[in-house]
């Protein structure tokens, strides 16, 4: 970084219960795998075997440079602040008061915009969360005792949500994670079992390319699965040697690494096992009536299930400390914030009853979330943040040019997504054309999403358009 000084904010940022790097890498690694790899089998179906594995890396090494330019412009923005750490909101304040004379005016505007952006983020994905552990419970609990409703099993979920909600400290949620870490990967590992039997010669698939017009669904599906920005954020800011977090064998980078690898080895296994018949989920290929399956089902939701408090944790701490009690003058903090945890629960439970089917939902969700949080910010910031005369953008303008190319791809997500994503949730919440032919809805199950796994799930029937589309 240019021009450094004699301030270091890493020895000025003090955190009441640090975690250890062990700790970020635990939270880390559940933070990023979730669901979402169940939908990779599909984005190898559309990309390819080959061409997945090129453009899953590609995806990845994108989205993360996002965070690791945040977490940079972030240590800046604190350095030029002389404070121990600048949160996000405050980065963009700054960086913004720093650019061009027009950011210079949204610059307060910028920092509530972050804020609530985050806070939907991460709402929405917690909402998904509490459907996603319901549906599956309840899958094994029809199998066994009778059919029961689904709004029942949202409602007792979130119920039991409460109290590891509970736990106010990233650091006391680590063994939570642990567990989740734990059960998610053996679910897996059982899975695998249905994925190695019988395996068809792997020529009879699309070895380097699959269906040209498919390819922008992978797109969807890559970016959902890879990345939670607001968690990540929540984890660099707690940690005890945060200097660690960041850099090329850095706590990131080395998480990510092994989120990718098993993602690319689940998507090949589950395509070239199930090929042209693989579902929104691969969980749906899977027998519903044998024990294997019913096993890693439901340690696959237990692990979500674990995963809720770290997901509401960035809520939670963006309403108390940038809003509630941001000044520390609140009095019964504690209390406050263990009544606000309660309600959001109980907000977040009555939202999965009143609209189970939340594959829209997530679909802008994920739209916000990878477009705004994780590329146009942070690239914004670096624009302001090195802004002439005081600063360079480097040797040929290579920061200004890289970032505006960061800009551009964000916001043909933003943009894209948003508007499929609206469309959908009309069609879906208020009463669209239900009457499709056999043809149309067996091609639109084919090219669900990501988004669309909770609408699989959650539902009698798969979603009737793909939920997420680029270009």
């Amino acid at each position: 970084m240019a021009d450094k000084g004699g301030y270091n904010p890493y020895e000025n940022r003090n955190v009441a219960n640090p975690i250890s790097d062990f700790g970020a890498f635990i939270l880390l690694l559940k933070c990023v795998v979730g669901t979402g790899i169940l939908a990779l089998p599909l984005a190898f179906y559309f990309a390819g075997i080959v061409n997945g594995v090129v453009l899953l890396t590609l995806v990845c090494i994108m989205l993360i440079h996002g965070i690791q330019l945040l977490v940079y412009s972030m240590v800046e923005c604190s350095r030029r602040m002389q404070v121990g750490y600048a949160t996000y909101p405050e980065s963009m304040v700054y960086s913004f008061s720093q650019g061009p004379k027009c950011f210079r005016y949204c610059a307060k505007a910028g920092g509530w915009i972050v804020d609530i952006v985050l806070c939907f983020s991460h709402y929405g994905v917690c909402v998904v969360y509490i459907v996603f552990v319901s549906v599956n419970y309840k899958q094994i609990f029809d199998f066994y005792l009778g059919v029961v409703d689904l709004r029942a099993f949202i409602a007792v979920v979130g119920l039991l949500m409460i109290a590891p909600f509970m736990i106010r400290q990233l650091k006391y949620l680590v063994p939570f994670n642990i567990v989740a870490n734990i059960l998610i990967y053996v679910g897996f590992i059982m899975m695998m079992y249905y994925l190695f039997t019988d395996l068809p010669p792997i020529s009879d698939r699309a070895i380097f390319f699959g269906a040209v017009e498919k390819l922008p669904l992978f797109f969807g599906i890559a970016l959902f699965s890879i990345t939670s920005v607001g968690v990540m954020m929540a984890i660099e800011a707690q940690m005890a040697k945060p200097e660690h977090y960041i850099g090329w064998f850095g706590i990131l980078n080395r998480a990510i690494l092994l989120v990718l690898i098993s993602y690319i080895f689940f998507g090949i296994m589950g395509y070239w096992k199930f090929g042209d018949k693989i579902e929104g989920s691969v969980s749906l290929n899977i027998p519903t009536d044998e024990i294997i399956a019913q096993i890693a089902k439901a340690f696959i939701a237990a692990a979500i299930f674990l995963t809720y408090p770290l997901s509401g944790y960035v809520v939670i701490n963006i309403i108390m400390t940038h809003y509630w009690n941001k000044n520390g003058e609140l009095k019964n903090p504690v209390l406050k914030e263990y009544i606000l945890r309660v309600v959001f629960v109980l907000i977040s439970t009555i939202n999965g009853i009143i609209a189970p089917n939340l594959g829209p939902l997530l679909s802008l969700v994920g739209a916000f979330t990878i477009s705004l949080l994780n590329l146009v910010f942070p690239a914004l910031i670096e624009i302001c943040l090195y802004y002439p005369p005081d600063y360079t953008y480097g040797k040929l303008k290579w920061k200004l040019v890289k970032d505006i190319f960061l800009v551009v791809i964000g916001t043909i997500i933003l943009v894209q997504g948003t508007v499929f994503s609206i469309f959908d949730m009309i069609k879906e919440y208020g009463g669209g054309d239900e009457t499709t032919t056999q043809d149309e809805t067996d091609e639109d199950t084919t090219e669900g999403t990501t988004a669309a796994i909770i609408t699989t799930l959650a539902g009698d029937a798969p979603a009737e358009e793909p939920a997420f589309r680029f270009f």
